[in-house]
């Protein structure tokens, strides 16, 4: 029998809202790149080249990485607790995806040229090139897969698994990118791939949980038996656990960054002393207290809390990773003094914006839609 969800409330809100916010950003970003071309984008050659926009990229990458792994434990681990969720969290993996190469694109100016420059400038040995094929081909898996599920076969264990190893694969070549520049200390390091990878995670099971509350209004008496049975109990202890791996990964790394005098790591002195980065560990303490309290981790309200504090905090960490790791000037930061000043442009907020948006609204017209809430064996 087909599982139809509440569309009510919540999801009507949110479609219009991110709708709105979306046809806004979006042409208010279009307008200026049109006027002032990359000129609208405070990131130079001699300076910080990442910008906010590869943040944006970054974090929904990691987003689509994570919520694939969580509609993957059903058919990979065997873990059937999770079975309600799996169409819901694998079109949220697609439309992350794609909110992720949308800021791309828009950050790399003239996105068409790919289409000739990397067959015929193919360079096999850069990780940035591999990360882009299998993202390419993860989103051709995924919407294969979707389309599939919606029709009612759910048959596709193969490309479950495909998708998850190749989703794996891109975080990870994603996650080298950054940590084979050895210019570039604070990036630097062969746990990086592993880091990356803990962060799809947190990112993804966050994802997944604020989108299914959002879809019954956080009451749990409006869901399914199922679904509220793995949001009262599967899903918050995966979640405690991955947020319990990240705060591992950041304790370290953030020590280990102030114990070192090598060149590279200053401004990770400037990062603690931010105010950014006490509201990011406040908020991750307080998602991962929340999740591992038994009184309250079943808590619809909670749980939303938990999961926009986690968002958060994981999108000022991507912040601080990738810009600050440019923030010491190459070739010369060990006899210039001071960092980088960058601040996001104006532009650059209008398209990280407009990547929110179309993530939002796009959840909530396919939750209207493409019934999100189906099971195996159901349309």
């Amino acid at each position: 029998m087909t599982t139809q969800t509440q569309t009510a409330g919540p999801v009507n809100a949110v479609m219009l809202a991110g709708g709105a916010a979306l046809v806004v950003s979006l042409g208010m970003a279009l307008a200026n790149l049109m006027g002032s071309g990359h000129a609208s984008f405070n990131t130079a050659s001699n300076g910080v080249t990442w910008g906010l926009l590869v943040v944006t990229y970054v974090f929904f990458s990691m987003a689509s990485t994570g919520l694939a792994m969580v509609a993957a434990l059903a058919a990979m681990f065997d873990a059937r607790q999770f079975a309600p969720l799996i169409k819901r969290c694998t079109f949220l993996s697609i439309i992350t995806l794609v909110a992720a190469f949308s800021s791309l694109a828009l950050e790399m100016g003239n996105p068409l040229r790919m289409i000739w420059a990397v067959p015929l400038n193919f360079q096999p040995g850069s990780a940035l090139v591999w990360m882009g094929i299998f993202y390419a081909v993860c989103l051709a898996i995924l919407v294969l897969k979707f389309s599939k599920m919606h029709k009612g076969d759910w048959s596709g264990e193969g490309l479950t698994r495909a998708g998850f190893v190749l989703e794996v694969l891109a975080l990870g070549t994603l996650g080298s990118a950054f940590g084979l520049m050895a210019m570039r200390p604070a990036w630097y390091g062969s746990e990086v791939p592993a880091l990356f990878l803990a962060c799809g995670a947190v990112i993804g099971v966050a994802f997944a949980v604020l989108m299914n509350q959002l879809t019954y209004g956080m009451d749990a008496k409006a869901m399914p038996e199922r679904v509220r049975q793995v949001m009262t109990g599967s899903l918050p202890k995966l979640f405690a656990t991955t947020l319990g791996i990240y705060l591992v990964f950041l304790l370290f790394r953030t020590v280990n960054g102030l114990w070192t005098n090598a060149d590279g790591f200053q401004m990770v002195s400037m990062m603690v002393k931010s105010p950014w980065f006490m509201l990011e560990v406040i908020a991750l303490l307080g998602a991962f207290f929340i999740m591992t309290n038994p009184a309250m981790r079943a808590v619809g309200n909670m749980q939303v809390v938990a999961a926009v504090a986690t968002l958060v905090a994981m999108f000022i960490g991507r912040y601080e990773y990738i810009i600050g790791g440019q923030l010491v000037p190459l070739f010369k930061g060990s006899w210039v003094t001071g960092l980088i000043d960058y601040t996001p442009s104006t532009t650059e907020w209008l398209v990280t914006i407009m990547a929110f948006s179309l993530v939002f609204a796009g959840w909530a017209y396919a939750e209207k839609t493409l019934n999100l809430a189906a099971e195996p064996g159901e349309k």
